[in-house]
């Protein structure tokens, strides 16, 4: 009985250690990009990124939970302005702070995750005239740790991310296309 005891363990330690070798292998960083052409001018859509107490009228993360605590500091819009947020599972706790913004063209953002899991990136917007339209980007850059490289190994953070992203830009299109 306690040979099969030793190798079920072992068994087990194997897979475990064969996880996180693998997931070792993964790539140390990671991008999350969508793109949309919006019919409006760059100066129309740029106050809504540059502007936090603007992103309850757009951002997919809002409804996530209706009662998350916000709070706001810094600059009113543009560098310097923080938001942070504390809410459900879905939603977690953390910051983001402008960084850079090149108004109408980019607005740059230090994205720092809490809770559920403690995480670092940078969030990019870019907005491109073309025409009558403006084709805007919104990216998000990041390192892997160990523990998002086995994350990623059962979770498509592209797609999962990726979802928000093209809901949030669907959302910026229909308010400013009204």
């Amino acid at each position: 009985m306690l040979q099969i005891v030793a190798i079920v363990v072992g068994v087990v330690v194997v897979l475990i250690l064969g996880v996180l070798g693998f997931a070792a292998t993964r790539p140390d960083k990671f991008r999350v990009q969508r793109s949309t052409t919006i019919k409006a001018p760059p100066d129309t859509i740029f106050p809504l990124i540059n502007d936090y107490h603007r992103w309850t009228s757009w951002s997919p993360y809002e409804k996530l939970d209706p009662a998350m605590k916000r709070t706001y500091s810094g600059a009113e819009c543009g560098r310097g302005a923080v938001y942070e947020w504390a809410g459900n599972s879905k939603v977690g706790q953390g910051r983001m702070e402008i960084v850079e913004t090149t108004p109408p063209a980019k607005v740059r953002i230090q994205l720092d995750f809490i809770k559920p899991f403690e995480g670092h990136s940078v969030a990019e917007f870019t907005l491109e005239p073309q025409g009558d339209s403006t084709n805007v980007t919104w990216a998000m850059d990041g390192t892997n740790s160990l523990m998002g490289k086995v994350m990623h190994l059962v979770i498509n953070m592209d797609h999962m991310i990726g979802k928000q992203f093209e809901e949030g830009l669907a959302n910026l299109k229909s308010i400013t296309e009204k």
